[in-house]
């Protein structure tokens, strides 16, 4: 898709053509329609910006826009789009897209589940990923797109939608799912959606179980900035009827698993590169371990980078947090290898202060549940908990307050 075509999809206004890069940093979501609609118009680079990024990341982008990058631009006006990943494990990269790996993943996912057009409600930011795909299907298809802000629907201030023959969409991350289960309302609310997508974290088995009892059109998906979000999705009758995998791949992407267990995908929608970088490479190797089942559907199995290596012995803390939150007994939790002489990394298990967790009952889960090696050995409350707005944690700082927390004799050792 060329750009003009899609700027007048998207009702941006014609502009003097220039090759000036343009940084979009909109915490206002019809602001940011706009800016970036105009700014598909142009012809020079489009950055999208999380207006709340601290001081780090800020450096970064200061360091982009006065760096002198050499100008290798397409001949077709490839990967004049960069969508911002890595922020929250510490190394904030811009994955290069344009309108043809926009249009491959809009038309997958249309095609996946049968729709004409998108009707979604936006509940991520739109300089995410997961935000502007739920935007760009809707505008791209001439459906309907609402932006809600997390904080007051958590509140229960949940928006009426109006009827639609294709029905509605929403995505959300494991923990706001999890908020809005606790609600009865909400519970209701969400199953008038054609499908409510979870992905951005594993889900724990426990939080699936409940969603399946209540009903709800859940539909796990997997993606990442670098392939324009999903590839892979549940339907949600398949949840119902008790699969709990990420679903089959989705017609405009391939994924297999390569001799080192990693999760590779192939297609249309795979991103151009790491800007200022380009891709030549047909595959993209993911960070994700997994594999694809015998019904086609794809098992992933966590992050192959993530694998904590404790007294000789791998874990995977996807694993492990999925059974500490089946408890009950933790809002939030992440599982964590701090740098120990006698173990060479010592199983770590981080959560928000309040409310305090029953740690006896944790502990008799982990017995059943975990092999020995599997089971942290501190347990540390953080009275700040590093998540932004939409419940999505910065692993690398809770790591970072964590140590801080143990160094200073704070934490429980398990039982």
């Amino acid at each position: 898709m060329e750009r003009a075509e899609l700027r007048r999809l998207l009702g941006g206004r014609a502009a003097t053509q220039s090759a000036e890069p343009l940084w979009i940093a909109e915490a206002d979501s019809e602001n940011f329609k706009t800016a970036f609609a105009n700014a598909v118009a142009g012809g020079g680079d489009v950055f999208l910006c999380d207006p709340q990024w601290g001081a780090v990341e800020k450096a970064h982008v200061d360091g982009l826009r006065k760096a002198k990058i050499e100008k290798r631009k397409s001949k077709t006006g490839h990967g004049w789009l960069m969508i911002p990943t890595g922020g929250t494990s510490g190394q904030l990269r811009f994955a290069r897209h344009d309108g043809g790996t926009i249009a491959a993943a809009v038309g997958g996912f249309t095609q996946h589940f049968g729709l004409v057009r998108v009707n979604a409600l936006g509940v991520l930011p739109l300089h995410h990923v997961s935000g502007l795909m739920a935007w760009l299907r809707c505008a791209l298809t001439g459906g309907s797109h609402l932006q809600a802000d997390w904080k007051t629907l958590e509140t229960g201030i949940l928006p009426a939608l109006p009827a639609k023959t294709d029905g509605w969409f929403i995505s959300l991350v494991p923990t706001q799912l999890e908020r809005l289960m606790r609600q009865p309302r909400a519970v209701e609310w969400l199953k008038r959606f054609r499908a409510v997508h979870v992905g951005g974290a594993p889900a724990w088995p426990d939080l699936f179980d409940r969603a399946a009892a209540a009903r709800l059109p859940i539909a796990p998906c997997y993606g990442m900035t670098e392939t324009a979000a999903m590839v892979a999705a549940l339907r949600p009758e398949e949840f119902l009827a008790g699969a709990r995998s990420s679903g089959p791949t989705m017609p405009h992407a391939q994924i297999s698993v390569n001799a080192d267990g990693a999760l590779c995908v192939v297609g249309e929608s795979v991103f151009r590169g790491y800007y200022p970088e380009w891709r030549n490479e047909r595959v993209f190797e993911t960070a994700d371990a997994g594999w694809v089942d015998a019904s086609g559907h794809l098992v992933v199995t966590g992050r192959r980078d993530a694998v904590i290596i404790t007294g000789g012995e791998k874990v995977q803390p996807g694993e492990v947090e999925a059974v500490l939150r089946g408890t009950g007994e933790f809002s939030d939790v992440v599982v964590l290898g701090v740098p120990d002489v006698e173990w060479g990394h010592l199983l770590v298990a981080a959560y928000p202060a309040a409310p305090p967790p029953r740690l006896k009952k944790v502990a008799d889960a982990m017995a059943r549940q975990l092999a020995p090696h599997k089971r942290p050995k501190i347990f540390v409350p953080l009275a700040a908990w590093p998540a932004n707005a939409q419940g999505k944690i910065n692993r690398a700082q809770v790591a970072s307050l964590a140590r801080a927390a143990i160094q200073s004799g704070s934490g429980t050792a398990s039982a």
